[in-house]
């Protein structure tokens, strides 16, 4: 849904797909379009990511729905990459995509060529950061700029009055940030010999470091350091739900969510999050008064974003420079309040039964929570268990079985419902 206010029309929320289920999730809960990846050319090369028959369905849902659907082809090509080029990308514009994402100017170049009439978007890979920089490739046939992650707010707006309209700007609001520019890095490269830029990153910034010095007679000695100093290169987790209001008075026509490597329950939280949110923000203009100063995002709301796997998180350069408190020293992990238990199939409302495919076990008497589109807090007792065999169990002991649970909240078939990590779980290892 995008709503116009007071001849202010609210971005674009845009959210991460990285398989076809998760774009269809992504949509269920209220993206108003989705960025995805092909087989090849993505910067994300470890997840699903589409076929050219999933490319068309999702393209065709996403046509049906009124919603949108970017392609990425933003790793950095090499010659051997170039033949290859053409092809995928007739194939990405037949498929019915409504943008390609690139950096490259080869691959800019190739497009021109190959697709002239398909919208094409700078990927935040290109570090774009001055006014300048955006109107050159605006030159070169760019018709959206996802603007660099190390610039505030301020610079933003300053950059947005400098721009032709025709120009449009996105940027990343929520999720994992780089020690680099924008992902511009080569740690992985050197250290695990994969490559970051073509969609390989083992992470490296994650991993545990240790500073050490070498002694005039070449013993090595430990320098200690205190738990502030381990995770030296560790970032935190972008997070921009309570600046709403900064964030649209920038003028930019999209707010990003970072993750195509992530689960239907993190897509599915954190995109309904943001569109409760959008939304709270937009009914609060149509009433009046000064909501543009005074707004703050309900706390039901953005305590939603504490459920989905997540490192500590920040506001990121947008307030300006973080220094120190961008980056999460004590530890490389995730937190999570909540995870996904089981996504409904079908609800029979008369025997309050819900049909689900389970992912994570959970066991008769656990209260589960209900994640449903612009709608949450609500909770149930599991009652009872059966397989599809109608044989009563206390639990599932096999990922993503079929099952009827006792459910007397009503359900409709895709809403996930959640378990709070401090269950007790027997086995750690289902599918997510």
């Amino acid at each position: 849904m995008i709503w116009q206010v007071r001849n202010m029309k609210l971005p674009e929320l845009l959210a991460p797909a990285g398989n076809l289920e998760r774009l269809k999730t992504a949509f269920r809960y209220g993206a108003d379009a989705c960025y995805v990846g092909a087989t090849s050319m993505s910067l994300r090369n470890f997840a699903d990511n589409f076929t050219l028959p999933q490319l068309s369905e999702a393209c065709t849902l996403a046509r049906k729905l009124g919603k949108r659907v970017y392609v990425a082809c933003n790793a950095f090509a090499r010659d051997e990459d170039l033949d290859s080029l053409p092809p995928l990308l007739k194939d990405i514009e037949s498929a019915g995509a409504n943008a390609i994402i690139l950096t490259d100017p080869g691959v800019l170049a190739a497009a021109k060529q190959a697709v002239p009439n398909m919208e094409l978007h700078l990927s935040t890979q290109a570090n774009t950061l001055n006014s300048a920089a955006a109107a050159f490739w605006h030159e070169q046939g760019i018709k959206r700029v996802i603007l660099a992650r190390e610039l505030s707010l301020e610079q933003i707006a300053a950059m947005r009055k400098r721009l032709p309209s025709s120009l449009e700007l996105e940027i990343f609001v929520h999720g994992a940030m780089c020690v680099s520019y924008s992902g511009r890095c080569l740690l992985s490269n050197y250290l695990a010999g994969r490559d970051s830029n073509k969609g390989e990153c083992a992470q490296p910034c994650r991993w545990t470091y240790e500073l050490r010095e070498r002694g005039r007679d070449g013993e090595w000695f430990g320098i200690e350091q205190n738990e502030q100093g381990t995770f030296i290169l560790n970032s935190r987790d972008m997070n921009m739900i309570e600046h709403l209001p900064e964030l649209i008075n920038t003028g930019v026509c999209s707010l990003k969510i970072e993750g195509r490597m992530k689960s239907i329950a993190y897509v599915a939280t954190v995109v309904n999050a943001y569109r409760m949110a959008l939304d709270h923000y937009a009914e609060a203009l149509a009433a009046g008064g000064d909501a543009q100063k005074s707004y703050h995002v309900p706390e039901s709301i953005s305590s939603e974003l504490n459920y989905a796997s997540h490192r500590p998180y920040t506001t990121g350069f947008f307030f300006g420079n973080p220094g120190k408190e961008g980056q999460a020293t004590i530890s490389g992990g995730y937190i999570q309040d909540k995870e996904i238990g089981a996504v409904v199939i079908e609800y029979d409302c008369d025997k309050k039964e819900a049909l689900v495919s389970q992912r994570n076990r959970f066991f008769v008497g656990d209260t589960l929570d209900i994640l449903a589109p612009n709608d949450i807090g609500r909770k149930f007792k599991v009652e009872y268990i059966k397989n599809e065999q109608g044989k009563p169990v206390s639990s599932a002991p096999h990922p993503k079985e079929r099952l009827y649970i006792g459910c007397n909240e009503p359900v409709s078939p895709g809403d996930i419902l959640r378990i709070g990590v401090h269950i007790e779980r027997r086995n750690s290892t289902y599918a997510k």
